[in-house]
């Protein structure tokens, strides 16, 4: 399916859909990290922007549950040059792909992002428009420019809690461990016991 991402200032680019089907206006910007495309993803400071990654080859080793940053996503929508169909990694739940469509959002592949990347760091931050609907470029620019951006909106009330909750409630993150044999033969003793308790305030908190 067709995929149309379109700035504000007039360029555009085309590419190829996947992820969900629909809509979406943002600030668009970019990441230039080799890896962690799933921390970007559920970083709350990307809450409501459109996000390219600058790396060329995105969804290599998929998606698991515990490489998050929070307990959903926050883009509004992802686009990246080439897609990975097929994660390799024993740690990978699911795919990119099948992690997107089950939030509803947006992707492009087949974007030149390090083009886009360069015109994003010349014109400066903008408000992008990316769609699957069979609309004219000059349509998508139109909504890009009518969209809102982050300039007077207050994302920390949508990315912060009203409610208290405990941090890895399951112990999957901070566990004592141990590791019986070390490469080296030597045994490795089990971190000690927790001793302490502790409280954060939660304004769009990141799991690391």
């Amino acid at each position: 399916m067709r995929t149309l991402l379109a700035l504000e200032d007039g360029r555009y680019f085309e590419g190829e859909s996947f992820g969900a089907a629909g809509t979406r206006v943002g600030e668009i910007c970019f990441n230039t990290a080799m890896t962690g495309y799933q921390e970007v993803l559920t970083d709350p400071s990307y809450h409501g922007q459109i996000v390219a990654m600058t790396y060329p080859l995105i969804g290599n080793y998929g998606i698991n549950s515990l490489d998050q940053e929070s307990r959903s996503p926050h883009v509004r929508g992802f686009v990246i040059e080439e897609l990975t169909e097929v994660p390799s990694n024993w740690r990978s739940e699911m795919s990119l792909d099948e992690y997107l469509r089950d939030w509803k959002i947006p992707g492009a592949k087949g974007i030149d992002t390090r083009a886009l990347t360069r015109h994003l760091r010349t014109r400066g931050a903008m408000k992008a428009c990316l769609t699957t609907e069979q609309i004219s470029p000059e349509e998508a620019t139109q909504r890009a420019i009518k969209g809102e951006g982050v300039i007077g909106m207050d994302y920390v009330c949508e990315v912060s809690t009203k409610k208290i909750y405990r941090w890895d409630p399951e112990d999957k993150l901070s566990a004592p461990w141990s590791i019986q044999k070390s490469p080296d033969g030597q045994d490795r003793r089990a971190l000690p016991s927790t001793r302490f308790r502790i409280a954060a305030y939660d304004y769009g908190i990141k799991e690391n």
